[in-house]
């Protein structure tokens, strides 16, 4: 049994890795560098990194470690391990970082017996931090989100990232006038922490990677939405580093999964 670290603990130093690493890095000169996958990384991410690696560790050095700046096969091992993992993001959002454009955050989730019973999404340019314990809902800053009244799917305004779908899908959503309009951050912790708090209705997205929905999925559920990848399968239930999802609230969930396929 994993003994679950105090969410104040998780919180302080996630919002010390936003004030004192992220901030004094933004609007800097940033050597970039393009990883295999064409996504960029910055010191600022390594450095965020390292900090919440090492500060995750003294508070829970039973817990093991995935961060998104691991090499892939350090990923892959600690995925299908049975150990107790931290998922982190230390830069969510890092080509509006680099941009710049202040729309990023960083995203922790406590995974146990494959599925996160702990999330923590900071934005440090609005001051803002999303938190969430299983089967305990969700609260923003300290208080308590409460389920947003749901709307219609014609009503919606949701998350979609068109380059990341299938040119069926892509064309599909573009022209069928199926909602009232989307949107597309730049950054999934945000996208899934507006979504609980009620700043939109819906996310789609074709291939998200783990790290990107972990903390966020768990923030969405406690707030009242369903979330499954294309083929309706929870999307840990298949244990890989990335997902097609869509989530949303009930009767909207229940709309928009007519039109997606696996």
């Amino acid at each position: 049994m994993t003994l679950t670290p105090d969410l104040k603990d998780i919180i302080q130093i996630v919002e010390h890795a936003g004030k004192s690493i992220l901030l004094p890095h933004f609007q800097q000169q940033h050597e970039v560098q393009t990883k295999d996958d064409g996504s960029i990384v910055t010191q600022a991410d390594l450095a965020c990194q390292s900090y919440l690696q090492e500060k995750l560790h003294v508070l829970a050095p039973h817990i093991s470690f995935l961060g998104e700046e691991m090499s892939n096969s350090e990923q892959i091992a600690c995925l299908q391990s049975k150990a107790s993992f931290w998922c982190v993001d230390p830069l969510d959002g890092t080509s509006n970082f680099a941009t710049p454009m202040p729309m990023f955050a960083i995203s922790i989730a406590l995974i146990v017996d494959g599925k996160p019973i702990l999330a923590c999404i900071h934005d440090p340019i609005r001051h803002e931090t999303f938190t969430a314990i299983h089967q305990q809902g969700a609260k923003l800053n300290g208080q308590n989100i409460v389920s947003p009244a749901e709307k219609t799917l014609k009503e919606s305004v949701g998350f979609l990232d068109f380059k990341r779908l299938s040119p069926v899908l892509s064309t599909h959503f573009a022209t069928q006038n199926i909602y009232r309009s989307q949107r597309n951050l730049g950054t999934c912790a945000l996208e899934w922490a507006w979504l609980a708090t009620g700043r939109a209705q819906f996310i789609i997205h074709g291939a998200e990677k783990l790290w990107d929905y972990a903390a966020g999925s768990l923030l969405a559920e406690e707030a009242g939405c369903v979330v499954r990848d294309f083929s309706g399968l929870q999307p840990f239930a298949k244990k890989t580093l990335s997902s097609s999802i869509l989530a949303a609230h009930p009767s909207t969930y229940q709309d928009l999964k007519k039109h997606v396929s696996d």
